[in-house]
């Protein structure tokens, strides 16, 4: 696969789903402008991302989950109503797929920087998903200029992609084409990716596009693998836990509640990272797609004070809320 290749435009508007989107978190100002912004990277690619009132520079940097795009966090920006910056991740949404099709976090992070040297004047809260959030530990790491605080959402470099991730990855590789996007979402439903049919599928519908036969085929590259890359060490992350152990910011761990973190793994989190934070939220993997308000409730706080008083920073007495020393 050549390295200029970029899954075509959606046939619809990419934006149709922001009017619902600012209803479903009780958005009451009127909606942001928001705007697709692409960034040259390596080795020719292109990497796009939209940008939430592009005027003013991002505060909030924020990156999906593999199989995922942009869009999935609309809800959740809508409802902080800051300047940010959600980007397609390579292989992803509207970004170039890599010709060698190598997406560890590794990768990925060289690419990230870039968008943040380019697109970010000022360091940023940097928000990461699943393997977003190994990406942003490591963007956090090489060049900490760049950010003034980590949130990794629902991940740690503990996971096993073989047993705490199996399902992702059968999820997003399993299938490579469907008849209809209620098959999609009964799919996602079945995996526990979400249980929102309505979320579900304004994601499916933003994440896919109809092929020539009428069938319906994911846009990441990933669906279009002979499965996704896998590993001899049950653990390939490990080493992200030296590159977090040697940031001097703030870190912020949010735990689904139904996620990929077990109680076990959350533990490990405390036990290498102690002066970090941990919060827990309720709903599945998937968090800002499934409970957006929730976890704009926990991001309000660490994007300034003009977001309004917001809750508190979690502490040791906040009931499901778990800080570090």
């Amino acid at each position: 696969m050549s390295s200029d290749v970029r899954p075509g435009p959606d046939t619809d508007d990419e934006f149709r789903f922001l009017v619902s989107d600012a209803a479903r978190v009780a958005r009451a100002a009127p909606l942001p402008e928001v705007r697709r912004i692409t960034v040259p990277v390596s080795d020719g690619r292109v990497l796009s991302g939209l940008a939430f009132d592009p005027a003013q520079p991002p505060r909030l940097v924020v990156l999906h989950g593999a199989g995922l795009n942009a869009h999935s966090f609309d809800p959740v920006l809508l409802a902080l109503d800051v300047p940010a910056l959600a980007i397609d991740l390579p292989g992803h949404g509207r970004s170039d797929w890599r010709a060698d099709a190598d997406y560890r976090p590794d990768h990925l992070a060289i690419d990230i920087a870039t968008a943040l040297e380019t697109l970010a004047p000022e360091p940023v809260v940097l928000l990461g998903h699943s393997l977003g959030g190994l990406t942003a530990a490591l963007v956090a790491a090489a060049r900490p200029e760049l950010v003034r605080e980590l949130v990794i959402v629902d991940i740690t470099p503990g996971v096993s992609p073989g047993g705490d991730a199996g399902a992702v990855a059968e999820f997003i590789g399993g299938q490579r084409d469907f008849g209809s996007i209620d098959e999609i979402v009964d799919r996602a439903v079945r995996f526990g990716i979400g249980s929102d049919r309505a979320a579900l599928t304004r994601g499916v519908a933003l994440n896919t596009r109809r092929r020539p036969d009428g069938r319906l085929e994911w846009t990441h590259h990933f669906a279009h693998l002979n499965g996704i890359s896998a590993s001899d060490d049950p653990f390939p992350y490990a080493p992200v836990w030296g590159s977090l152990q040697s940031l001097e910011l703030p870190i912020t761990l949010v735990r689904a509640s139904a996620g990929m973190v077990s109680a076990a793994l959350a533990a490990e989190w405390t036990a290498q990272l102690p002066a970090s934070t941990l919060v827990e939220v309720p709903g599945p993997h998937n968090l800002h797609e499934a409970a957006p308000t929730e976890l704009a409730a926990v991001l309000r706080p660490l994007l300034g004070p003009d977001l309004g008083a917001g809750p508190a920073r979690p502490s040791h007495d906040a009931p499901g809320r778990v800080s570090g020393a």
